[in-house]
């Protein structure tokens, strides 16, 4: 029999938990219905040994496993079920992967079960026979007093060649709590007790405080995870009990619904991008050809965007991208490979623990290929560029990278405090209409404090100098013929002509010129592109001094007329006060002191409170038009000036950069997707963990990826693209909501945002809303704090430590060790050591840090430690786990199957003389290897004898999992 006859066929399994227990004849019906409150829970789960087992060639124990089909009538065909791992070289191997059957299973007590125990001669070859075989049905399994059967396998000969005892695993809850609440009826008793029946709309608020949850059945896991696929192991422990393990593995939907929307976000960035250029005005003809390049750098850029985004909706294949697809064009923006992989750990003593790790192909652009470097090179290699052209005298202004910066910011603060002025200004209008006082105070001091917060915007030097700079790139045609903004209709002057800005005194707190504007000097002029330089300078200074007085009324006139509305507004609520007050006795003495002091205030817009004394939004309307004028007007300007500091900027290097950009886009893309799947996850599983809510919206939460990259050829270059990625994660925030309806589709995170910065709405049920703290209910914007380890296993790296260069490696693990030091300390500063899971470890943290910090600078080769500490640590700190590879299939699985053993053992006892039992039977059996089938078609490791000599001990899968396949 070959090693291909005797794969299991592919079928996904669902999670599963032991469960049987004593059983009646009238309660034989209900152990194969199993608990319909948790899907994980299996109907049937049985483990197996052997024992005297015999082989044709008495000079050699066998190398067993065994293999589980069944059938039930009137089914004439038997079904592969199961297998175990292979153990070798013994004749009484004990298996510690268990045997479950699910409701999905339909198996009832007349199902039969057939164990094969086969002897494998060669593991590598695949070459096996079958040793012998013994069949039992599920009911006599049940009817069993000890839940326990012990066989005789016997050949195809008839001969017996061995025994094996099939053993039942029993619940750890007591009898009375699986009684059979649904047939209980009112009135029904249960040990003297009388049970009503349940409400079923109360299971939702009971499951959110379950210790673990389902995949398969929580409303938010499952609207976000799928596929599941479940392994399941009976493990001992140091003190004699025994650990149930269930081992998961999910794909995420988030893989496709993730890139859709961030793609199109850039889209929409890069045509406002293009919008904004053209709306910058006539330039001159030097200017407007460098316009024009830029433009059609953009349309470029936003044509492949757009295929994308079309490329995007019309896949309907799997959600997730195979390793086979990671250079596919079409999926680029698609993380590679995107699992969930979990163990839940549950103990006799009835703790029940979960641990859950993201793995993802390397997010690496693939289809652009790596040519000998990644991004962080490419990043370098810009910036030196751009120094270079400052330096040889390019046109425009050299802006510094921290005033390209805040020009960017200044464009968003600018559109979103335009926004709320023209928004509160209606609402003011919508107050004066309702004639509601309080109303329009509070409106009014709103309105008041986003126009000041707007005029402060535009009081910069920098913006200053770039509509300076702005100026003396226009034609002299337009120049010369520019309309002072004081002169302009939107003047608060025009519908106030007592009030011309020559007279009018301003508010004390606000500066007509601020100190920044009035010192400054046209030394940020665009040069002129052509011409006699001596009488252009002298005819651009006398222009620029004009545009920066015209500038300057521009900003005094939204002073202006704010003070109108507050004054307007006054007057209109003196006035009410004195008819208010008209009932008095001295009615007529208030009224004239009143009418004495109302007239020093009120000196605009009289006529028309005269013809109309009781319409308030006619005497503010002309005033709130004016404002909103004026700072449309401001807003504009400085807009148009920071996109002209952005075109200086960008023009000579913009078609590198924006390429760059595409790549940079494509690697943040992949990340994002992976962070999101890891926040989730880690937000359900700890609404009930008060100390990890806290940490998480005081000093934001910890994601920790570990690369097993090597930085030798194009891994090299794979893990310069994800050394950016991860680290671009920093502009990332969540923000938790209420999901409008328990529908899966609302249940899916929203993106917004730009490349400045990115919020991902995460919702919730409302059930599971209510348990988190108010400011996170608030809105609180949650940050994120990212840090990479990376330490290469393979023969590549052992290339780069004899031949190559490693110092990008030392250099990552330098840099996060220190920003995880740094995470460390801002725990302390602000939060308890009670926030913090509670571990077995006997090192405590500031030691494991410690330790991590001397192997970060240690000169040690394939120094995996680093990755091991790196990985507790986060643990340690309720971070979220990520394990990358360059596809996340083969060394991603021998570091999680070991990540998963490492936690057993330090936390839950695993035996150590069974852990590296435990970490092949995993490696063999467990999901790993059905991720290899979903991957490539076959149930290997991309590994061969000769690469695995290069690898840490640890990483080496065991004899017949691997082969020479596709990756």
């Amino acid at each position: 029999m070959s090693g291909k006859d005797r794969s299991p066929r592919h079928r996904p399994w669902s999670v599963y938990r032991a469960n049987t227990f004593d059983l009646s004849a009238e309660m034989m019906g209900l152990a194969l219905s199993g608990n319909s409150q948790d899907p994980d829970e299996p109907v049937l789960e049985f483990s197996v040994a052997c024992s005297e087992l015999v082989t044709p060639s008495l000079d050699r124990k066998p190398t067993s496993f065994v293999a589980v089909s069944c059938t039930t009538p009137p089914q004439a065909f038997w079904t592969k079920h199961a297998q175990t791992e292979i153990i070798e070289g013994t004749s009484n191997p004990i298996f510690l992967s268990s045997v479950a059957f699910f409701q999905d299973s339909l198996i009832t007590q007349q199902t039969q079960v057939k164990l094969s125990v086969y002897d494998v001669k060669d593991r590598t070859q695949g070459t096996m026979y079958m040793l012998g075989s013994a069949m039992f049905s599920v009911k006599e399994l049940l009817q069993d007093q000890h839940h326990r059967l012990h066989l005789t396998l016997r050949s195809a000969e008839s001969n017996r060649v061995g025994n094996i005892t099939v053993i039942a695993w029993q619940i750890e809850e007591k009898r009375e709590q699986r009684a059979p609440v649904a047939r209980l009826q009112r009135g029904d008793t249960v040990n003297g007790r009388m049970v009503l029946p349940v409400d079923e709309s109360l299971t939702e608020s009971m499951g959110i405080k379950s210790k673990s949850l389902s995949l398969c059945k929580d409303p938010l896991l499952k609207a976000v995870f799928g596929g599941v696929m479940s392994r399941m192991y009976r493990l001992p422990t140091t003190d004699g009990n025994h650990l149930r393990v269930l081992e998961q593995m999910a794909e995420s939907v988030l893989s496709l619904h993730i890139p859709r929307q961030f793609v199109k976000l850039l889209l929409e960035e890069d045509a406002v991008r293009v919008c904004e250029l053209e709306e910058l005005g006539e330039l001159s003809p030097c200017w407007e050809n460098l316009r024009r390049q830029i433009i059609t750098q953009y349309q470029t850029i936003i044509l492949t965007y757009q295929e994308t985004i079309s490329d995007l909706h019309e896949y309907k294949g799997p959600s997730f991208k195979s390793s086979t697809l990671k250079a596919e064009r079409k999926l680029e923006f698609i993380p590679t490979n995107l699992h969930i992989q979990r163990i839940r750990v549950q103990g006799e003593s009835g703790y029940d623990r979960t641990y859950d790790v993201v793995t993802i192909g390397a997010p690496a652009a693939h289809y652009q290929g790596f040519k000998g470097c990644g991004l962080r090179k490419l990043l370098h290699r810009l910036e030196e560029a751009r120094k270079h052209s400052a330096g040889s005298g390019s046109k425009g202004m050299a802006y510094q990278p921290q005033d390209v910066v805040k020009s960017k910011e200044l464009i968003g603060q600018i559109n979103t405090l335009k926004t709320q002025v023209c928004y509160y200004a209606e609402r003011l209008s919508r107050a004066a209409k309702e004639r509601s006082a309080n109303a329009l105070e509070r409106t009014l001091a709103i309105l008041s404090e986003k126009t000041r917060q707007l005029v402060s915007a535009c009081d910069s030097k920098l913006l200053s100098s770039a509509i300076l700079a702005l100026a003396s790139a226009r034609p002299e045609t337009t120049l010369q013929s520019t309309p002072s903004p004081s002169s302009s209709s939107l003047s608060p002057s025009s519908c106030s002509p007592s009030r011309s800005p020559s007279r009018q005194p301003t508010s004390p707190s606000r500066h007509p010129i601020s100190p920044s504007r009035a010192s400054t000097s046209p030394f940020r002029h665009a040069a002129p592109p052509e011409g006699s330089e001596a009488s252009k300078n002298k005819r651009f200074s006398l222009q620029a001094d004009l545009h920066e007085d015209d500038w300057d009324k521009v900003w005094l006139n939204v002073n202006k007329s704010l003070e109108c509305v507050i004054q307007r507004v006054d007057s209109l609520l003196q006035r009410d006060k004195l008819q208010s007050d008209s009932s008095s006795e001295d009615v007529f003495l208030l009224a004239s002191e009143e009418t004495g002091n109302t007239k020093k205030v009120v000196d605009v817009g009289t006529e028309v409170e005269k013809k109309s004394p009781g319409e308030w939004s006619d005497a503010l309307y002309p005033l709130l038009t004016s404002l909103t004028d004026c700072a449309s007007l401001l807003s504009d300007k400085a807009k148009k000036a920071m996109v002209f500091v952005l075109m200086q900027d960008s023009a000579p290097t913009i078609a590198t950069s924006l390429p760059l950009q595409y790549r940079r886009d494509v690697v943040f893309c992949q990340t994002l997707t992976a962070l999101i799947c890891g926040f989730i996850i880690k937000l359900r599983n700890s609404l009930c963990d008060s100390g990890f809510l806290r940490q998480l919206h005081t000093i934001g939460l910890l994601v920790q990826y570990e690369g097993l990259l090597s930085t030798y050829g194009e891994e090299l270059a794979m893990l310069e693209d994800m050394s950016v990625g991860v680290m671009d994660l920093r502009n990332v925030t969540f923000k938790v909501t209420q999901a409008s309806s328990g529908f899966a589709p609302d249940m899916l995170p929203v993106i917004t945002g730009n490349r400045s910065g990115f919020n991902v709405r995460v919702p919730m049920s409302g059930a599971m809303f209510d348990t988190l703290p108010r400011d996170i209910q608030n809105g609180m914007l949650l940050r994120v704090q990212p840090v990479l380890f990376n330490v290469g296993i393979n023969e590549q790296q052992t290339l780069a430590e004899k031949f190559g260069d490693t110092s990008l490696q030392d250099v990552i693990n330098k840099e996060n060790v220190t920003r995880l030091s740094l995470y460390y300390d801002q725990f302390k500063e602000v939060l308890s050591e009670d926030c913090l899971p509670r571990s077995r470890s006997t090192t405590n943290l500031p030691e494991l840090l410690k330790q991590l910090k001397q192997n970060v600078n240690a000169n040690k080769s394939k120094n995996v430690e680093i990755l091991w500490q790196a990985a507790e640590v986060c643990r340690r700190l309720n971070g979220v786990r990520f394990t990358s590879c360059k596809s996340a299939k083969d060394r991603t699985a021998m570091s999680v199957t070991l990540e998963q053993c490492q936690i057993l053992q330090q936390e839950h006892a695993l035996a150590p003389q069974v852990f590296y039992q435990a970490l092949d039977c995993m490696r063999s059996e467990g999901c790993r290897r059905e991720n290899t089938m979903k991957n490539v078609g076959c149930r290997k490791y991309a590994f061969n004898a000769l690469q695995l000599k290069a690898f840490p001990k640890q990483y080496r899968p065991p004899e017949g999992t691997y082969g020479k396949v596709e990756t």
